[in-house]
């Protein structure tokens, strides 16, 4: 009886890789608590990843904890488009609609997604210890777009066993923003560049503001089914928003909702971060080609941006570019210091959001393009 007991015990099963696991998901509980990177999903998935790595109890399995919670949302993709309804009923168009042509630099900020699609293949081609597949390589991109809800329902379409990396890589980048993105900024623009102020943004409309949700909707049914899914959730939340009729959903939606969703994906993101699906080479590549994507998105909003500056009546700040990722609101706020330590007087936040927002539109666009060509 005592040889059972022992037998059952955490100690006799442990295996040294499940420990390093263990560790690595303590990093991100601190990086949560201590740095505040991304807390509200770094927090769940780290301890999911706790969960997930508990000898014999088999909580990420088909019929353990983790697992039941993984089937319910994550494998169908339920959660990340429950994610984009609360995204859009938090999200202000008004930005993008008073300068519409800031909607150019969020699709220039999905070039990194499908560069290193390609960086992805290629790798594989090369490295012989790295196998990823054109799947696996279109889900891997897709980190470059900043979005982590996007990253999810995409990965689990396409890559489910990548989707523990692929989701710490995309909530890791999104909270190294601040760190990240600057010496980018810095090194692809000039101090009399980041010194321009932009005009004052002209007034949006309500009926702009209703129309705008429905516009978007009809155009991605018509050109992009695909992409359908996290358009039309996203664009059903800012409608609710903007309706201004059902107020009680429309903070259900921003508040609880997406809350409880986050918890539960956060938990079932976590098992996938079980030892012997992390602990890989596979891992390594993932985190590298995230980090390339990211930059690429940020170089190209960057460099668009200035080209946009050169042809343009009235002045753009090339620095509104980087937050064409979908990282919303954090690179507006980075612009906005970025912008302020050339010009203390220069507030950029605004402008910035208008290819922030844009950027969400333009993540879940590039995650239905994968799908179709996929």
């Amino acid at each position: 009886m005592l040889s059972k007991l022992w037998e059952a015990t955490g100690v006799a099963n442990m295996e040294w890789d499940a420990l390093v696991m263990l560790l690595v998901c303590l990093g991100l509980i601190y990086l949560a608590i201590q740095k505040k990177f991304e807390p509200l999903l770094l927090l769940p998935i780290g301890f999911g990843g706790l969960l997930a790595n508990v000898p014999v109890a088999g909580i990420a399995g088909p019929d353990g904890f983790l697992g039941i919670i993984y089937a319910l949302g994550v494998s169908n993709g339920l959660f990340p488009l429950l994610i984009f309804i609360g995204v859009g009923s938090l999200t202000d168009f008004r930005p993008l609609l008073a300068n519409p042509k800031t909607a150019l630099l969020g699709a220039a900020a999905q070039f990194g997604i499908f560069t290193t699609v390609i960086g992805a293949v290629w790798l594989s081609n090369t490295f012989g210890a790295i196998d990823f597949s054109l799947k696996d390589a279109a889900a891997i991109g897709i980190i470059g777009g900043a979005d982590g809800p996007t990253a999810i329902f995409l990965s689990s379409r396409l890559a489910p066993d990548l989707l523990g990396a692929i989701a710490v890589a995309a909530y890791s980048y999104m909270a190294l923003v601040p760190i990240i993105q600057p010496p980018i900024m810095r090194a692809l623009t000039t101090e009399a560049e980041r010194k321009i102020e932009m005009k004052q943004m002209r007034h949006v409309n309500r009926v702009e503001l209703i129309m705008f949700p429905l516009t978007v909707f009809f155009l991605c049914l018509l050109l992009l089914p695909d992409a359908t899914p996290l358009v039309g959730a996203l664009m059903f939340g800012n409608l609710m928003r903007e309706a201004g009729v059902v107020d009680r959903l429309s903070k259900t939606a921003g508040g609880e909702l997406i809350n409880i969703v986050t918890i539960l994906l956060g938990l079932a993101v976590g098992s996938k971060l079980a030892a012997d699906k992390f602990l890989n080479a596979q891992t390594l590549g993932i985190l590298g080609l995230g980090l390339v994507a990211f930059a690429i998105g940020t170089a190209s909003g960057v460099l668009l941006a200035k080209l946009m500056n050169k042809l343009s009546k009235s002045p753009v700040n090339p620095l509104i570019g980087a937050a064409g990722v979908s990282a919303v609101p954090m690179a507006a706020r980075v612009v906005t210091q970025v912008g302020q330590e050339a010009n203390p007087s220069n507030l950029l936040l605004m402008h910035a959001m208008g290819p922030n927002v844009a950027g969400v539109i333009g993540s879940a666009v590039a995650a239905g393009v994968l799908l179709a060509l996929v």
